[in-house]
């Protein structure tokens, strides 16, 4: 049986240069993280009748493959991990985000309000793991929640997709994260499928509002959606390399002049690798 990622090595040890570059070109991740963002977008619940962009803070961002979710459906995104080397993959990749080094056990470091939402995939685990003896899972996620909570504003929402290992872990991110002032719960997707099963922990900062519905509860409507969604992204990817060519960048960027937005001039340096570190 695999270990989980989070009992062989801290995150920022495990997803070293080699694991960064697997987890981005690895199609099976890629559609599962794309997956896993969308739903999160959904669960923001983001108004529809709102057209400006919303400013979204990506937790345990990688190698920013969620940005890239996240820039597809019009929004502003900044990525906070504590793996160097997936934010440098990041980097290489010209994601459009801002990135930022960070442990999320220490907190985030944003002025209040700042954001309209927050979106995590497969992040918060790590969290209920004590790397080091200085490490205290119950302070480290309290510390996290409340200044994710600041950060937010009063009308926002953040969802995290994650792995819980027990119900005690369950039990243990809910609680703090009610403590730091939160309020919401789980959702469990496809709770009756062993592989697409998915939990989604969606916390409110104001508001009433019920718990989105979980999907999957029918089971043969909700494995003919996920399977037509896992065969649309194979489709939309396949043959494409992952914003690495000159030419996807090239695109992009003539995408962006047509809309109007200020986009750096083309050289003989577009797309190229960059040598330096993030």
């Amino acid at each position: 049986m695999s270990r989980r990622p989070e009992h062989v090595a801290p995150p920022e040890i495990f997803y070293n240069e080699s694991e960064a570059q697997k987890y981005t070109n690895n199609t099976r991740i890629i559609d599962i993280q794309v997956q896993m963002c969308e739903r999160a977008i959904e669960l923001l619940a983001i108004d529809p009748n709102d057209d400006a962009p919303q400013l979204i803070l990506d937790i345990g961002c990688g190698s920013g493959l969620s940005g890239s979710v996240l820039e597809e459906q019009g929004h502003v995104w900044i990525g906070v991990d504590i793996s160097q080397s997936m934010l440098d993959v990041a980097v290489e990749r010209e994601v459009e985000g801002d990135l930022l080094l960070g442990d999320m056990g220490q907190g985030m470091p944003f002025k209040a309000g700042t954001f309209d939402g927050a979106v995590s995939i497969s992040a918060l685990q790590w969290l209920c793991n004590a790397d080091k003896k200085s490490h205290n899972p119950p302070k480290r996620l309290h510390q996290f929640f409340s200044t994710l909570y600041s950060s937010l504003t009063r009308n926002a929402r953040a969802v995290f997709q994650f792995y819980p290992e027990t119900a005690d872990q369950i039990e243990l991110v809910t609680s703090q994260a009610m403590k730091a002032g939160f309020y919401g719960g789980i959702v469990v997707d496809y709770p009756n499928s062993a592989k697409a099963k998915k939990y989604f922990l969606v916390l409110m900062t104001g508001g009433v509002a019920k718990l989105p519905a979980a999907l999957g509860t029918d089971e043969s409507a909700a494995q003919i959606a996920y399977s037509r969604k896992q065969a649309e992204y194979a489709k939309k990817a396949r043959g494409k390399p992952l914003k690495k060519s000159r030419e996807w960048v090239l695109a992009k960027k003539e995408r962006r002049r047509q809309q109007g937005e200020d986009t750096r001039k083309d050289s003989r340096f577009t797309a190229r690798k960059r040598s330096g570190r993030f």
